[in-house]
């Protein structure tokens, strides 16, 4: 179209004017013509654009979307081969172990064998000490013979089957648990007298045994030969009964226990107490025991004698002030005279003699007399002393000659048998604790009394001091 406007424009040009005049309105028509022509195909052209261009977005998308589902497709299978390399890898690596471990295992069985075998061996020797234990438990006596289904396991030669190590296992564990428990019940005993007798049992896991008969408590002795409870011959002491009788009661949770299965309860029989200790002193003990009777007496006597002499003092001072006040000399005399058996008084009526005399002579007058019952206030207080001191030496004493004795036994036969020194330590040992046990009481007593006869002296000056200031006083507000 743009090329037939062309040509008619250089028509029109080489036509000349008139030419040019004549064809105008053609011209003009034509343009008209080839404009809408022109312009028709312009639109035509860009609706032809416009397809050309959505057809070539979606076919640029739909390129953009194959390429990504090929991109995936792609990665996919390279996953996939690289996963299958390493799966084939893998697989190759545990055909090489396996192939080892077939070696070991067959290398091993042959060791297997020998390792089966002993271990059959350890089951049995297993099976053999579970029965040992079985016999020697303390809950054997409750259900004896419970260790007789072992005897099959035991004489049989095959190996030992799972059931049978499963059965070792658990009673091994139930006698585990019954080890750690603590029950009540009832079962039979040989009491003291040898008589079998249902009693009611305390049994304090694998370790102690307890019984109740006829309100007789006591520890029980387990024999395994037997697999029977045996009372222990002696009685434990009124404290070990009483604890547990508590416990049995529910008012206590301690209770005594012998970890060493029957060892220390076997000692009770044969527990000295303090009177059957004395004798294995020797010759020593006696003395001592004679300090502590001379001390026992010492002190009875200075009880009685501070019982007898106690007075009242602040009664009695406020006696005297109303008598004096009142001017009743006589009164007062009489009133002291009724209690001269008494420390205070006697030292007063003393003084009240010299209630005409001066300050001086009275107050000298009651130091004298102070002075004068000092010493049967203080009367045998240093003698108290004396034997606790002497007592602890003596101890020692006793001390030194059962370690010679223990020498000249070490001396003569040697120390292959403990029991020939014995003698000389249970003297040594004996000695010495029954001097402290004497010193220390009669130490404490010492300390007592003094104590005692420091009070009374400064009671007796306390007292005297007021007796004469009240003296005084009433004197100057008389006159």
């Amino acid at each position: 179209m743009i090329n037939n406007l062309i040509v008619a424009i250089l028509i029109c040009c080489f036509a000349g004017p008139n030419a040019m005049a004549g064809t105008a309105t053609d011209m003009r028509q034509d343009y008209k013509a080839f404009e809408q022509q022109r312009q028709a195909l312009v639109v035509r052209a860009l609706k032809e654009k416009q397809t050309a261009e959505k057809a070539a977005a979606e076919q640029a998308q739909q390129i953009r979307t194959d390429k990504k589902v090929l991109k995936k497709a792609i990665s996919d299978l390279k996953q996939n081969i690289n996963h299958l390399k390493t799966e084939n890898k893998t697989i190759q690596d545990q055909i090489i172990t396996l192939k080892k471990q077939t070696d070991v295992l067959t290398r091993d069985l042959e060791a297997t064998r020998a390792v089966n075998r002993e271990f059959s061996g350890f089951v049995l020797g297993n099976a053999r000490e579970l029965k040992a234990l079985l016999i020697q438990s303390l809950q054997s006596g409750m259900t004896p013979d419970r260790q007789t289904f072992l005897e099959p396991m035991l004489l049989q030669q095959t190996f030992p089957s799972m059931e049978d190590i499963i059965l070792l296992s658990d009673l091994l564990f139930n006698e585990i648990h019954a080890s750690g428990q603590v029950k009540v019940t009832t079962g039979n005993i040989i009491d003291r007298q040898g008589r079998e007798q249902q009693a009611k049992l305390l049994i304090l896991g694998n370790f102690t045994g307890i019984y109740v008969l006829d309100n007789e408590i006591g520890f029980l002795l387990y024999s395994d030969q037997s697999q029977r409870f045996f009372a222990l011959s002696k009685l434990p002491s009124a404290r070990i009964t009483k604890t547990i009788t508590a416990y049995l009661n529910g008012r206590s949770n301690a209770v005594y226990m012998d970890i060493s299965k029957g060892a220390a309860i076997r000692q009770l029989v044969h527990q000295l107490n303090l009177v059957e200790q004395v004798p294995k002193g020797g010759a020593i003990v006696w003395p001592i025991l004679g300090i502590l009777v001379l001390a026992v007496l010492i002190l009875f006597e200075r009880l009685l004698f501070f019982t007898r002499r106690r007075t009242p003092a602040d009664k009695l001072m406020n006696t005297l002030r109303e008598m004096i006040l009142a001017d009743d000399w006589d009164g007062c005399k009489a009133y002291l005279e009724a209690r001269r058996s008494k420390v205070i008084p006697k030292i007063l009526l003393t003084a009240l003699a010299l209630k005409d005399r001066t300050r001086l002579e009275m107050e000298n007058a009651l130091q004298e007399a102070i002075l004068g019952e000092i010493p049967a206030i203080e009367r045998f207080l240093s003698t108290l002393g004396m034997l606790a001191a002497i007592a602890p030496l003596l101890g020692l004493l006793g001390t030194v000659t059962g370690m010679i004795n223990t020498f000249h036994v070490i001396t003569y036969y040697g120390t292959s048998d403990p029991r020939m020194m014995s003698g000389g330590i249970s003297e040594a040992l004996v000695t010495t604790m029954l001097g402290l046990s004497v010193a220390i009481p009669i130490m404490l007593a010492h300390t007592l009394l003094s104590r005692r006869v420091e009070t009374q002296i400064s009671k007796m000056e306390e007292k005297s001091v007021a007796f004469v200031n009240m003296v005084f006083k009433t004197s100057a507000q008389r006159y």
